[in-house]
């Protein structure tokens, strides 16, 4: 099954950029003097280029991320834009942690900063980026142990993991609530969760990082404040969806999206579905009076400017400026409107609604549950869930190590007797959980792959 494709993709021209990107950084160093570099910093470039070559190769170990066979986990190529902005800073090597550091890039940080708040409808904000979206859902609940202490936090479930783990490390309680048939939180089970009085925050996620769940944030919204509980909406992995919430055929779901408005704080992940090389993820707060949870003093930074330096909203220090100008190249060139980074996304959301009709349609595969992203969940049609569980690892192992024009990349996710129960599907429970089949449909170019995909899928289940 091999199929024809560009060889070098979207990253066709690329290296002229970078070289140019060299250039004019290059021009502004030689501005300020030349200067004999360190002998200590001198390698034989024969012993450069022998460790370079050594490097490609072990980079080949990695799986194709950048390929549309490749639908396995949430992983995708970033941008040209975002690696010519990100090497011309890293040149520089700027810190955002205060003025003094990257002066160019914190500016560039807060006005993206400021785009992904307008983007949620949050005018005044306070908000900045962080090396992931774990940190940045740490910072979050930080704050809401700081306004809400000795309260438990409230998130589903299905939620990241990160929550339960970082409400640990902050000494906070977590609550897990149920989750219901389609991923999402359950409300009746929220709603006797916080009658007890114990929660002061609850998580609402936008989008479940196992199944792309999204839920019901205008609900929870309305339920958290009738306790007198924050809001705080883990949109790593969604977030960015609310460029294509209309409800339209190939759009998402408008309600959950615009209540972001309304919360009081939110987590997005620009290396996710922005287009950004790792880390970049962002937290952003409604009451930009949270600042004052962060207070501290050093007597060597902030030094330069009254202006704000970002390390002091941050509980991470040093932090990479050539982030920030990465996310700020990218959005001038990819706004975030539906008709900018929105149209990148809508063809993965429509990805996975065809391959989902194309399941519905099949007696070989059952789709678990329907897309509310661009999430695909979904196993071989077999009696027992042990079947089941075989047949899903052996489409994964097979297609992985197929050669590299004919291979095919999935993910599992694991399930149990209730889970499936819960969504109407009558397998045999034999077994404690067993995997079925998960695929994330996050780049563009997979939606024209689809047929192909569902066929491969097909011929490596007939072999299990």
């Amino acid at each position: 099954m091999t199929e024809d494709s560009s060889s070098g993709g979207i990253y066709d021209g690329l290296g002229e950029q970078l070289r140019e990107a060299v250039g004019a950084i290059g021009a502004w160093m030689a501005e300020y003097g030349e200067f004999a570099p360190h002998p200590s910093l001198a390698v034989p470039a024969d012993a450069l280029e022998r460790a370079t070559a050594e490097l490609h190769e072990r980079l080949r170990e990695n799986y194709p991320f950048f390929h549309p066979r490749y639908v396995g986990q949430m992983l995708k190529p970033p941008h040209p834009a975002a690696i010519v902005g990100y090497v011309s800073a890293m040149l520089i090597n700027p810190n955002n942690h205060a003025l003094d550091g990257g002066p160019a890039t914190a500016r560039l940080e807060k006005e993206v900063v400021a785009e992904l708040a307008a983007m949620f409808g949050l005018p005044e904000h306070l908000g900045h980026l962080t090396s992931s979206g774990t940190i940045a859902n740490l910072e979050a609940l930080f704050v809401a142990r700081q306004i809400h202490p000795g309260q438990a936090v409230a998130h589903s479930a299905d939620a990241h993991y990160t929550h339960g783990r970082m409400c640990h490390l902050l000494g906070v309680e977590s609550v897990a609530v149920p989750a219901g048939a389609d991923g999402a939180m359950d409300l009746s089970a929220l709603e006797a969760t916080l009658r007890g009085g114990r929660v002061g925050t609850v998580v609402a996620t936008a989008g479940t990082t196992g199944l792309g769940a999204v839920d019901p944030v205008h609900e929870i919204v309305a339920l958290a404040r009738r306790y007198g509980a924050r809001v705080h909406v883990d949109a790593a992995y969604g977030g960015f969806f609310r460029l294509i919430a209309d409800d339209t055929a190939d759009g998402v779901a408008a309600a959950p999206f615009a209540a972001i408005a309304s919360a009081d704080s939110v987590v997005i992940d620009p290396h996710k579905h922005g287009l950004q090389p790792y880390g970049c993820g962002a937290v952003i707060f409604r009451d930009p009076g949270v600042a004052r949870h962060y207070l501290h003093d050093s007597p060597y930074t902030y030094f330069t400017s009254d202006e704000l330096h970002l390390g002091e909203i941050s509980l991470e220090c040093s932090r990479a400026g050539a982030a920030a100008a990465a996310l700020w190249l990218t959005l001038r060139l990819l706004p975030l409107t539906p008709g900018g980074l929105g149209a990148v996304l809508r063809p993965g959301r429509r990805a996975a609604l065809a391959w989902a009709d194309l399941i519905d349609a099949s007696d070989e595969l059952t789709l678990f549950q329907r897309p509310a992203l661009d999430i695909l969940s979904y196993f071989p049609a077999r009696d027992r869930l042990s079947e089941i569980d075989r047949a899903s690892a052996h489409v994964l192992t097979t297609g992985m190590h197929l050669p590299p024009a004919d291979s095919l990349f999935v993910a599992t996710y694991t399930v149990d007797g209730g889970s499936l129960s819960a969504r109407g599907h009558r397998v045999e429970i034999d077994a404690a959980s067993g995997r079925i089949l998960r695929s994330v449909l996050m780049k563009p170019e997979t939606e024209a792959r689809v047929p192909a995909l569902h066929q491969q899928v097909l011929e490596l289940m007939a072999d299990a």
